[in-house]
């Protein structure tokens, strides 16, 4: 019940619903009860008029012997639908009765006209008139079986209230529902939007009363766009003037370590050419994410995955033959990729080269492009896990955050890679997941990339001779 009371107070459409349905009822109602009066009265009416017509028919035909009645029922008919006729001030010999046939006895002093008389614990409904001889008559009926047609009648009026507003509620409802679809699809439009994405809302399928928020949140797109394009355009003019100096430091620091030093002065320069180094890798990293935010929309290109996988392995071999990395990598056939290979180079390189970076020496990194049954035709998942020390619930939760770095690695790096990777998938909608332990042989860090696929079957099912697999 709180729970109810809570989504009236809360939502539009519940209060609209619900307003509108006590409407209808309380109309209902009162027109229902309106209108079974109205029937209830208007078929007495005409059961009084079935009286004046008997009785002017008695009029001009004549009454009966002096005790006796005119009794309309036939012979098999029902008792209480009778039309009773007889003589008024004369006195009945028969004393049975009225429902064993006997008189109705009533007193004389009864006035002309229509009117309700108790007749041995019966309510009949009297007409009394008199004849221009003087002789005075009545004509009858039993009220209660007038008020049983006069209500048949009544409710037969008021039946299509009781079947028709059932019906009016249902179809309210829908409609008040379909009136708020447009809301309920604008809300899941802009829910189903990736972060970079702020293009405005289309208000031509809107109401006219639902544009102005419309145009509001438009208007909020709007700053939100300008500012993440400042943001972008900062960072991205901030590291391509930090490239030049980087490099020139780098140059001198390299022509210093050629001349003769002494091994303390030598020392300290290998260290400062290490930190030269670690700023330029963190500038490529700024570039980099930069160029992969500033178009919120992806531009239709293709690659080829194993492609991508075997130039970046090729790059990276340096560094697993330094520290003696095992490398294992399965695919399934070559699939073209709805991305760049631009694109698709980054999420392949960041995410490998974190995985070997994070690996103790001797360990173990599996790549794999595989095929998953019941997530859809053409949905090849890329994964990456490590033999690395694993992380805990709470750092799987920021491992995409930008420059955010597992404390105690001791790793060089600038805490970007996985945030490029989750940019370059946020902007293609590729589905991206990481967990920790996922075997007892990997118990690192395990990245998967859901990518949709546009073909298939350019390479063979091994397409990495000379690796370890």
């Amino acid at each position: 019940m709180a729970g109810f009371q809570e989504r009236v107070r809360t939502s539009l459409q519940v209060r609209l619903s619900l307003t509108l349905s006590v409407a209808i009822l309380v109309v209902a109602v009162v027109a229902g009860a309106f209108s079974f009066m109205t029937a209830f009265d208007e078929a007495n009416e005409l059961q009084d008029d079935v009286l004046r017509q008997v009785a002017a028919l008695v009029d001009r035909q004549g009454l009966p012997a002096s005790g006796e009645r005119l009794d309309s029922r036939p012979a098999d008919g029902d008792e209480e639908s009778r039309v009773l006729v007889q003589r008024l001030g004369t006195v009945a010999l028969d004393r049975r009765p009225v429902d064993a046939g006997g008189p109705l006895l009533l007193p004389d002093s009864l006035a002309d006209g229509l009117q309700t008389q108790t007749v041995d614990g019966e309510k009949f409904r009297v007409l009394v008139r008199t004849r221009p001889t003087g002789e005075r008559f009545v004509v009858a009926q039993e009220s209660g079986f007038r008020d049983q047609i006069a209500r048949d009648g009544a409710l037969r009026t008021v039946l299509p209230f009781l079947v028709l507003v059932p019906i009016l509620l249902v179809i309210t409802a829908d409609l008040v529902r379909k009136v708020f679809r447009p809301v309920t699809a604008l809300a899941a439009e802009i829910d189903r939007r990736q972060r970079a994405d702020p293009h405005p809302v289309d208000l031509t399928p809107l109401p006219i009363e639902v544009r102005p928020f419309a145009v509001a949140i438009n208007g909020l797109l709007e700053r939100v766009r300008d500012s993440m394009a400042a943001q972008q355009r900062f960072v991205a003019d901030a590291a391509h003037e930090l490239r030049s100096p980087m490099t020139a430091l780098s140059l001198q620091a390299e022509r210093l370590a050629q001349a003769d030093l002494e091994e303390v002065a030598a020392s300290r320069l290998a260290d400062l050419r290490r930190g030269i180094d670690r700023s330029r890798g963190l500038l490529e990293q700024m570039l980099a994410l930069a160029k992969a935010q500033s178009e919120p929309q992806a531009t239709p290109a293709t690659a080829s995955l194993v492609r991508v996988v075997t130039d970046v392995l090729q790059d990276l071999m340096p560094l697993v033959d330094a520290k003696a990395i095992d490398i294992g990598v399965s695919a399934v056939d070559d699939v073209i990729v709805p991305v760049s290979e631009l694109e698709a180079t980054l999420i392949v390189r960041n995410l490998v080269d974190n995985a070997i970076r994070y690996t103790p020496p001797g360990g173990r990194v599996d790549i794999a492009i595989e095929q998953r049954e019941g997530e859809g035709e053409g949905e090849v998942v890329f994964v990456v896990r490590d033999s690395g020390a694993g992380l805990s619930p709470d750092e799987i939760q920021r491992v995409f955050d930008p420059f955010y770095r597992v404390p105690g690695s001791g790793q060089p790096g600038s805490g970007l890679g996985l945030t490029i990777v989750k940019a370059v998938a946020d902007r293609h909608g590729f589905r991206l997941s990481a967990s920790s332990g996922a075997s007892e042989n990997f118990p690192g860090l395990s990245v998967e990339v859901h990518l949709a696929t546009s073909a298939a079957g350019r390479y063979p099912q091994n397409p990495f001779p000379g690796e370890n697999s």
